[in-house]
């Protein structure tokens, strides 16, 4: 069984190695980079399983490679790793397309749950692109061409605005709280930080429910939301 590959783009250079041999141990291949630039020409050489991002690298900070990733790539899990603990800048990163985030100093043990939950995640959305298209009344869903429509009119979503839409679809005519919806669209419990849930339900809602057509998303008050056609 090949080994999954994992990028890591981190600068310091101390904490890069030291995350290079546990993870080595644990049996993952992985090379590293030191900068935005150079951790994109890695990233461009092969596939990988995993990208570990740190935020704050020189040449290309961790956001704008998310960015450029992103671009191309919807399915790569990215893993933000930084230094700052604030829900502005875990709203930015999620916002364009990071799977995950987690805060230094952390264990490595944390880590290497999460590396797990974000291959499984990224297993399912490969497996599951039998079924591209997802509608619900009016509204279509195009997952291989992450591409929303309703009413026959294109709606532009960011990354996790698209799987916040996905899961809720898929679980349609169900209530869904907020642990659920984080751990299968985020992929992990937040500790508590669920609010993140109500900012991208509003988001959503202003997007799909605006005022030429019947709301999709439904809040059931005291345990969360529900999407129905």
């Amino acid at each position: 069984m090949d080994k999954a590959s994992i990028l890591l783009v981190e600068d310091e250079k101390k904490i890069s190695r030291f995350l290079q041999l546990e993870l080595e141990y644990e049996g993952y291949e992985v090379l590293c980079a030191e900068d935005g630039v150079s951790g994109l020409e890695l990233y461009a050489s092969k596939k990988w399983d995993v990208v570990l991002l740190d935020v704050m690298i020189p040449r290309l900070n961790g956001m704008e490679v998310l960015r450029r990733i992103r671009a191309s790539d919807s399915i790569t899990p990215v893993i933000l790793l930084t230094a700052r603990d604030s829900l502005p800048d875990k709203v930015s990163g999620l916002d364009l397309g990071a799977n995950d985030y987690i805060t230094k100093p952390f264990a490595i043990e944390e880590l290497l749950a999460r590396l797990r939950v974000c291959m499984r995640m990224a297993s399912h959305l490969k497996q599951g692109t039998e079924n591209e298209t997802v509608t619900l009344g009016d509204l279509c869903v195009d997952k291989r061409m992450r591409s929303v429509t309703r009413g026959g009119n294109p709606i532009e979503l960011t990354p996790r605005e698209f799987d916040l839409l996905v899961y809720m679809v898929r679980n349609a005519n169900q209530v869904l709280n907020r642990e659920q919806i984080l751990t299968n669209v985020w992929g992990y419990d937040y500790y508590g930080d669920t609010n993140i849930v109500d900012v991208y339900i509003r988001y959503l809602r202003k997007k799909l429910d605006d005022h030429l057509h019947a709301p999709l998303i439904h809040t059931v008050r005291g345990i969360g939301y529900s999407i129905k056609g």
